[in-house]
């Protein structure tokens, strides 16, 4: 409020970290109010997050209990009233904004491609092993589960694979289990929280890269992918998969769970052929200045410029 009125500003502008929750300033909310991008309000359906552990079955139920009582969140109402523009990460959110206010959102995921990381080569390897990999925080909801199903399947069929899956969490233990169980826990290897630059080693020498999580997220590790080269195999979210083609990724829809391990195994199944990462290559090169940040700024300009002019 201080800085807004010593420098003359009037348009606010609240970043959310993509948590529709928190708490606004109440001076920002009077002033030229844009908010977003939003985001956390998208929930697991009960067929897959049945199979989670006691912790994250509980999580799941909060959240779903949290957007059913959306309608009486008198906070959240008077933000959606307020705001002059409001940004959403993804279509669930934007449904979620009441009828009467929705004109103003506006489809915006938060991540975009930094050009200086593109590298647009294919690493040549000693081996004709297909590496694939899988990153981000072990929480449930990501679908590491998922991706360990469908790598087995893909692993009966091909004995060239590998699996790499990087991060920490809460639900480690339980997807160790789930390796443990599995035909292909050799070829499978939970590696854990690594630096950024090894992050980057890792995009770089990989063959595939595999997002399922079931809501938005991980996608600093989809653009990577996009900026480096990689075919992606995910699961629709409603928000950044919209700025994918199907050149460059595998887009699954989330049917049926088993259904979807099918699908994922599929789309890892197509970019194990070499000639379907070469295309993917092309591809990226072409999409690279259309999703990178110099062009998200440009659209979130416009958009701020559409509403003050």
């Amino acid at each position: 409020k201080r800085t807004m009125q010593k420098e003359d500003i009037h348009v606010f502008h609240h970043l959310t970290y993509g948590n529709a929750l928190w708490k606004v300033s109440s001076y920002g909310q009077k002033q030229t109010f844009i908010w977003g991008p939003i985001g956390g309000l998208e929930t697991v359906p009960k067929e897959f997050s049945k199979h989670y552990g006691w912790k994250w079955r509980m999580i799941e139920m909060v959240r779903r209990s949290t957007v059913a009582l959306l309608p009486m969140n008198t906070s959240f109402q008077k933000r959606c009233k307020n705001a002059n523009l409001i940004f959403c990460k993804t279509e669930d959110t934007r449904s979620l904004i009441p009828e009467r206010y929705r004109t103003k959102a506006i489809l915006m995921t938060d991540v975009a491609i930094d050009i200086e990381k593109c590298l647009y080569n294919e690493i040549k390897k000693d081996d004709d092993k297909v590496s694939i990999l899988t990153i981000g925080r072990l929480d449930a909801w990501r679908g590491f589960d998922l991706v360990i199903e469908a790598f087995n399947m893909l692993a009966e069929k091909q004995k060239n694979v590998e699996l790499q899956i990087l991060g920490d969490g809460s639900d480690k233990a339980r997807l160790a289990r789930i390796i443990n169980a599995s035909a292909a826990r050799d070829n499978i290897k939970l590696s854990g929280n690594v630096s950024q630059e090894q992050y980057y080693i890792y995009m770089q020498n990989c063959d595939i890269v595999v997002n399922a999580a079931l809501k938005e997220g991980a996608v600093t590790v989809a653009f990577d992918a996009i900026a480096n080269g990689k075919p992606m195999v995910c699961i629709e979210t409603g928000g950044y998969t919209r700025a994918l083609t199907s050149g460059m990724c595998e887009i699954i829809a989330k049917h049926d769970r088993q259904q979807t391990i099918y699908e994922l195994f599929k789309g890892m199944e197509r970019f194990c052929k070499q000639e379907e990462r070469h295309k993917v290559l092309e591809e990226c090169h072409n999409m690279i200045k259309e999703l990178s940040w110099e062009a998200k700024g440009k659209a979130v300009r416009d958009a701020i410029l559409g509403i003050t002019e």
